[in-house]
């Protein structure tokens, strides 16, 4: 199935991304002449920022959406010169030794072939390079996958699911570890962190799965995606009610990994 994506309202919906991000940045402990990859750019927001932190040096932002490559090209480009974005595959990385740090933020879980993402990322960094990477991790959010998969078996949605495999790849620490040595890196830190977001309420959790479980929701109809988008806050809200100054919570677990190349 393919994801398309809305740079708006992604937009308007990833305050917890950007978070995340903030938190990351430190980890790739830049001097400022860096060549930097940013697996999974998205709409360039945090591309942008790390092209700023390295003036003397370059950065390219890689990502699969043509409709977010778009936008951060023509949102973010025009000011930075050290800054560009390609679209392609992050399970086929078109680069071999050119970055100094590669980074990546709530992209990885996209993958299916996290062996073959870890593999890319080796055969992009240059000797003595660092990747940071953080995505969902074996857990996240599973109150609300144990709704969804529910609902996709429900006599209203099943037909639009005849395929009722999970469609994201949450990782242990164990398994990526694994496919870090296995591609050639050296993990310095991994870890599975959890945390909560919290969101203002349905609209707020609704704007959350509308942009974040793309994979589900695309196999519904247009007429009709709002109305499963609203079942699925609904069965949620029912059994995780809001707290007393309505926001709703979804406990989620974060990996995050750093490693480098020997």
């Amino acid at each position: 199935m393919a994801v398309t994506w809305d740079p708006e309202d992604y937009g308007r919906n990833a305050s917890a991304q950007a978070a995340w991000a903030a938190g990351l940045l430190p980890l790739l402990a830049l001097s400022g002449n860096e060549v930097v990859l940013d697996l999974g750019s998205g709409d360039g927001r945090v591309t942008v920022v790390l092209a700023g932190l390295v003036p003397d040096g370059y950065v390219v932002g890689l990502d699969a959406s043509p409709s977010m490559t778009a936008h951060a090209h023509l949102h973010h480009t025009a000011d930075r010169m050290n800054l560009e974005f390609v679209l392609g595959d992050m399970q086929v990385v078109p680069f071999r030794d050119r970055f100094d740090r590669i980074y990546s933020n709530a992209a990885l879980h996209w993958a299916r072939d996290l062996a073959a993402v870890t593999g890319g990322i080796a055969r992009a960094l240059r000797h003595g390079g660092r990747a940071v990477i953080q995505c969902g991790g074996a857990g996240n959010a599973a109150p609300m996958v144990a709704v969804l998969d529910e609902l996709i078996r429900s006599p209203s949605w099943a037909r639009y699911f005849p395929d009722t495999a999970f469609r994201y790849t949450f990782p242990d620490d164990t398994t990526f570890r694994t496919h870090l040595v296995e591609a050639g890196l050296v993990p310095i830190d991994l870890r599975l962190i959890p945390t909560t977001m919290a969101m203002a309420g349905h609209d707020g959790l609704a704007g959350w799965v509308r942009t974040t479980w793309l994979r589900y929701t695309g196999s519904v109809p247009e007429d009709r995606r709002e109305t499963f988008i609203d079942a699925l806050v609904d069965g949620y809200v029912a059994r995780h009610p809001p707290g007393p100054d309505g926001t709703v919570t979804v406990p989620m677990v974060r990996l995050q990994a750093v490693a480098e190349s020997p």
